[in-house]
């Protein structure tokens, strides 16, 4: 796969901290990838698309329907989950993105009552670690 052709979608909601750190950190180890930003609403978006994304959209149907193009899917555990993020993700988005075949690089967050059985560390750490498996999807799927 072409480097242009790489989609990274960060899903994030609430008041978009997460997603924006993580596009931030994306944008400035990898100035060239196409960063999609898709919230859970309008705040968390907009704040994704400050931070550097290249285009970003919003809402259940926007994260429905671009899970299915990006090739890495970035955000806190709980979008996975149906009613994660204090309600904001939906069962049909935490379904599209549990189907979709990007390979999924998920932040820890207790605070959603799930546990990831890992090392204990900051968040800023996990978005670290993050970063470094980012790396590792974008050179196998770069090596083609």
């Amino acid at each position: 796969m072409k480097r242009e052709d790489i989609i990274v979608a960060v899903v994030d909601g609430l008041g978009g901290g997460i997603g924006k750190s993580l596009v931030e950190k994306l944008k400035k180890s990898y100035p060239w990838l196409h960063v999609r930003a898709l919230g859970t609403n309008s705040g968390a978006t907009a704040r994704m698309l400050k931070a550097g994304a290249d285009d970003g959209a919003t809402g259940e149907n926007a994260i429905v329907v671009n899970a299915g193009k990006a090739q890495i899917i970035l955000g806190v555990v709980t979008i996975l989950a149906a009613n994660g993020l204090l309600g904001e993700i939906t069962p049909a988005m935490a379904l599209a993105i549990g189907e979709s075949e990007a390979v999924k690089i998920l932040v820890p967050m207790e605070r959603c009552h799930i546990r990831v059985a890992a090392e204990p560390g900051t968040v800023t750490q996990s978005l670290d670690r993050a970063m470094e498996l980012v790396g590792e999807e974008l050179s196998r799927l770069t090596q083609a």
